[in-house]
């Protein structure tokens, strides 16, 4: 007498592993992430990742230190390249920001509570 149940199965053996291929399935790669993170008590720390490479980082920055009334830093991250960190909430500015600087609306994604 053979038990059918006790055979292992796997039901996905024959397909592709869909992350493995070259191609971005669900790729995030192609939006400017605006994000806001809690420090401590009331202060927050505004990020925006994702810039493309024709805009200059550094020169972005300097924009919107003097624009926002806020200091501000640029960090290199392994995973996501270059960073910019603002302090305070300013999710809003720096979205109205790269509205009037050309950048598609559809592009741009703000997160945050």
């Amino acid at each position: 007498m053979s038990v059918q149940n006790l055979n292992t199965f796997d039901p996905f053996a024959d397909e592709a592993d869909p992350l493995s291929s070259s191609r971005d399935v669900g790729s995030q790669s192609n939006y400017i992430h605006i994000r806001i993170q809690q420090r401590n008590g009331r202060k927050t720390l505004t990020t925006l990742q994702g810039l493309p490479k024709e805009y200059d980082a550094k020169k972005l920055l300097k924009a919107f230190k003097k624009e926002f009334a806020c200091n501000g830093t640029l960090v290199d991250d392994e995973e996501m390249g270059q960073v910019i960190q603002l302090q305070g909430d300013q999710r809003a500015k720096i979205f109205s920001f790269l509205m009037e600087e050309g950048i598609p609306k559809a592009t741009i994604k703000v997160h945050g509570f």
